[in-house]
């Protein structure tokens, strides 16, 4: 893939996760902020972008989002087949819980 294709798809990425995250926020605020990974300071941020602000922030070239993971046995649970696929993704959740939030400044 091109540079210029990949950071197109990088924007396209950035303003489809920034919409959800508005929409997942004044929705279900305490839920969102579990299910993004967020502090609440970030939530706040997120929640009351503009349209414009929403935009600019989209045409970065830079990944807005990011995994909540960066072990394997996270990768392992939620990638789990078979019978015990919805245990492995409840224990995955319950560890992903469990780990502090990163501030994104």
């Amino acid at each position: 893939m091109r540079i210029n294709g990949m950071q197109d798809e990088i924007r396209e990425l950035n303003l489809a996760y920034l919409m959800l995250a508005q929409q997942m926020l004044r929705e279900d605020r305490a839920a969102a902020i579990y299910r993004l990974g967020v502090g609440e300071d970030v939530a706040g941020i997120l929640e009351g972008l503009s349209a414009s602000q929403v935009l600019r922030m989209a045409s970065s070239n830079m990944l807005l989002c990011q995994f909540r993971f960066n072990d394997t046995m996270l990768v392992d649970l939620l990638s789990a087949h078979g019978r015990e696929r919805g245990t492995a993704h409840l224990h995955a959740a319950i560890l992903a819980a469990g780990r502090p939030v990163e501030d994104l400044a």
